[in-house]
């Protein structure tokens, strides 16, 4: 008698077409992991509306077309961005998921979002700005079709990706801490903990339950930890507004209120959205404009390249390292489709008036919570389509009971450090440079070029200048007219 024993067979459907065994995952933690990334980044829908829907542009109006001297329009025209903001997310976080099949959710970026409505909109029109957006969108998706930023991403040093992912995991901490107000802008000094260097307020006392709980959790080896911590500091966080009645903070004016949005419950949970500003974009009428506005153009959209450009990089390597995704090489599986969809997504946010979408660091955090695959995109982005109707629910949710996750993430990604061989400062200290300068200056692209900069100079200085790869000479370039935008915007004027 001869026994055989048969391998067991591949998985099929859902799992198959996104890995979930072969990378170690359930359906469970997939929906757990895209479920904590929804809640971390969910701040976007309140946020986004107060910089791009508040702002108005040469002509006086709002994005909406709306005039910005009356009032009304204004609060009207938030609506309209929330709404928005919400669908290009979904849609483009669930393509994320289904074409790249990588645990990573897209929406407007800030910093990006700040830029288009502080130094482009009051130089041309909305229509015009976002006529901007969907160029540079255009552009990157030609840098991704002729192989040049997946070139790029395969030149960058190991040292350099391993500064990049522990840089992220120091930035996103500090972005945890001020959004849940501990760290802020002190009186005298650059930050400070608290009010005044104390910890007041309801607010600060839901994230330090928040964290507590997480790490009690996590110690413990409570499965979704993260998503428990949020949900029941939420709950937590509308019990005490409405026993106590804490408010916002109203810009700064009270300082131990609720940083972003206020967890009460008022009027119906469920709301329909208004559409109505997808596709008002001017593609040419910005380059109309004289040659001193042209060049500033130009300049902005370059510094929008190229933010947009290895932002996105950077959070790749890091979210691809917490969750053991990346090959030998520190390659991502599918790193061209990766590229593809975030590429299309700035393209996207354009068409959609929302300012360039891209992919967030937040999605860390649901790759702590143990998503894996492109599946935890998928329910990231139904989530945000689900907002749609949802937004005054989603709304409940204050960045305190969702900053926790994001401050343990941090702590998760530290631990990479390791990897950085610190006796050999030819790597130590571009790496060194890329992680400080991304909390300090509170920008992953400056703590990206800092570390490509350094690497660069240091290797010619030790006489090793033909051991750099080309790109990273091009880089090295490009980075050095993005900090120099200053000097060159006051020489035109």
């Amino acid at each position: 008698m001869s026994s055989s024993t048969s391998a067991p067979p591949a998985p099929s459907g859902i799992d198959g077409y996104f890995g979930i065994t072969r990378r170690g995952s359930t359906i469970a933690n997939e929906v757990r992991g895209g479920l904590v990334t929804f809640f971390t980044m969910a701040y976007i829908i309140a946020l986004n509306p107060l910089i791009i829907g508040t702002t108005p542009d040469r002509d006086g109006n709002l994005i909406s077309g709306l005039s910005a001297a009356d009032p009304a329009n204004v609060g009207v025209t938030i609506a309209m961005v929330a709404a928005a903001t919400s669908l290009v997310a979904g849609i483009m976080t669930i393509t994320m998921g289904v074409v790249g099949r990588f645990p990573l959710a897209l929406a407007t970026g800030l910093g990006l979002n700040a830029m288009l409505a502080y130094v482009i909109a009051p130089r041309v029109t909305w229509p015009q700005a976002m006529g901007l957006v969907v160029w540079e969108g255009v552009i990157i998706l030609l840098l991704v079709l002729t192989g040049f930023r997946e070139a790029v991403f395969r030149a960058v040093p190991p040292a350099l990706r391993t500064g990049i992912a522990v840089g992220i995991g120091l930035f996103i901490t500090l972005v945890g801490f001020v959004d849940a107000g501990v760290v802020r802008k002190g009186a005298g000094t650059p930050l400070e903990m608290g009010v005044g260097g104390h910890l007041l307020g309801w607010p600060i006392a839901v994230f330090v339950v928040g964290l507590l709980l997480l790490i009690l959790l996590y110690v413990r080896r409570v499965r979704g930890a993260m998503l428990i911590s949020i949900v029941s500091m939420t709950v937590l966080a509308i019990v005490l507004e409405a026993v106590l009645g804490i408010g916002g903070q109203n810009m700064g004016e009270t300082p131990t209120g609720w940083a972003l949005n206020v967890p009460a419950i008022t009027g119906s949970l469920v709301s329909l959205p208004d559409l109505s500003l997808i596709g008002r974009v001017d593609l040419f009428g910005a380059f109309s404009a004289g040659p001193d506005v042209m060049i500033a153009m130009l300049m902005t959209v370059f510094a929008l390249l190229l933010a947009d450009f290895f932002d996105t990089m950077g959070t790749i390597v890091a979210v691809g390292a917490e969750g053991g995704l990346l090959d030998e090489s520190g390659h991502p599986e599918r790193t061209r489709e990766i590229l593809i969809v975030d590429s299309v997504a700035a393209i996207a946010g354009g068409v959609g008036s929302v300012s360039s979408n891209t992919s967030f660091i937040e999605s860390a955090a649901g790759v702590g919570e143990g998503a894996r695959t492109g599946f935890a995109s998928v329910v990231t982005g139904a989530a945000f389509l689900l907002s749609l109707f949802l937004a005054p629910m989603v709304a409940l949710v204050p960045s305190e009971a969702a900053a926790p996750a994001l401050v343990f993430v941090g702590f998760l990604m530290l631990s990479q450090v390791v990897h950085i061989d610190w006796d050999d400062p030819e790597d130590a200290v571009p790496a060194f440079l890329t992680m400080v300068v991304m909390p300090f200056s509170y920008s992953i692209t400056a703590g990206i070029g800092a570390g490509f900069i350094f690497y660069v100079l240091i290797k010619v200085v030790r006489g090793k200048a033909s051991r750099v790869h080309p790109l990273l000479w091009v880089v090295g370039a490009a980075f050095v007219v993005y900090f120099a935008q200053g000097l060159i915007n006051a020489a035109i004027g």
